[in-house]
């Protein structure tokens, strides 16, 4: 256990180090919320509006709340999985530059190295993402937030998972890389693409049935719809009390993605949750049974 800590500590001070690796970590966010925020913020606004009924008179404050919770939930969703990509460089560099050869010979067991290398990601990127998150409640105040103490609770511990998550993700398609080109090419994609597939950019509920099927056998999918769940939970309930029959509530959480549909049955937020948490835990299986496999370095 003691080695696992030297090597978590030795991984860390790897990237902070590297001031070209950090400020990519770090201003991932910051580019995600300026971009959100400038451009998304309003085509949201406009569809908010425009799912409402005419005969509704909303407060410009929950308009502008639910849109700003809506857009922290999908950065914060995106975030917690592509910034383990830029933070698991680490790994790929130990290779690129030789160092692996050196514990290769070492007495430091494979799984071990390993595991010191997904801890440190771990650590990496929840320290990014919880900065993300106070950017993320900076704007919401701003804009309108509705937050409760344990809205916030939520959003800490879906953090917590998706991080684990992608961690266990970005080792397991980080393993076989060899070069730091080779892995800058796979950031761009999964930068690129990620956004979309898991609905953070424009919510499933826009794109076409077949497509929606799809994607629904994709876990992040429900990571997502976990935040904007506890990101929006307080902005339904104004809704309500604002005097929102519960189908006209019911409606806008069902274009936002609150409310996913597995196989036609509605997803509750406990088995989002556990679907998560599952496919995390299997991830991590899989990236322990590569880890153990003989490589050639």
């Amino acid at each position: 256990m003691n080695t696992i800590f030297v090597l978590v500590n030795r991984n860390r001070k790897l990237f902070f180090r590297d001031k070209g690796m950090l400020i990519s970590a770090l201003i991932t966010p910051l580019i995600l919320i300026v971009l959100y925020g400038t451009f998304l913020a309003n085509v949201y606004k406009d569809s908010f509006r425009s799912s409402l009924p005419a005969a509704f008179a909303v407060a410009d404050k929950l308009i502008n709340g639910a849109v700003a919770a809506q857009l922290a939930a999908g950065l914060l969703a995106v975030s917690c999985v592509t910034v383990t990509f830029c933070v698991n460089l680490t790994m790929i560099q130990d290779r690129a530059n030789g160092t692996r050869k050196d514990f290769n010979v070492s007495p430091v067991k494979r799984p071990v190295l390993y595991l010191g290398y997904f801890f440190a990601t771990v650590l990496n990127s929840l320290m990014v993402n919880g900065l993300a998150l106070i950017c993320c409640f900076i704007y919401m105040e701003g804009m309108g937030c509705y937050l409760s103490g344990t809205d916030v609770l939520w959003l800490l511990v879906d953090i917590v998972i998706l991080v684990l998550f992608g961690s266990s993700l970005s080792g397991i398609i980080c393993y076989p890389l060899k070069t730091q080109g080779q892995m800058s090419a796979v950031g761009t994609v999964v930068s690129a693409g990620y956004g979309f597939l898991c609905g953070a950019y424009m919510p499933i509920a826009n794109f076409g049935s077949g497509l929606q099927k799809v994607l629904s056998f994709i876990p992040s999918t429900y990571g997502t719809s976990l935040l904007k769940n506890h990101m929006l939970r307080g902005v339904f309930e104004d809704m309500r009390a604002s005097g929102f029959p519960e189908e006209v509530v019911k409606g806008i959480a069902d274009s936002l993605d609150c409310n996913p549909v597995f196989q036609g049955k509605e997803v509750t937020t406990e088995a989002m949750l556990l679907i998560v948490v599952l496919s995390t835990v299997v991830f991590m299986v899989v990236y322990l049974i590569l880890t153990n496999r003989q490589e050639k370095e």
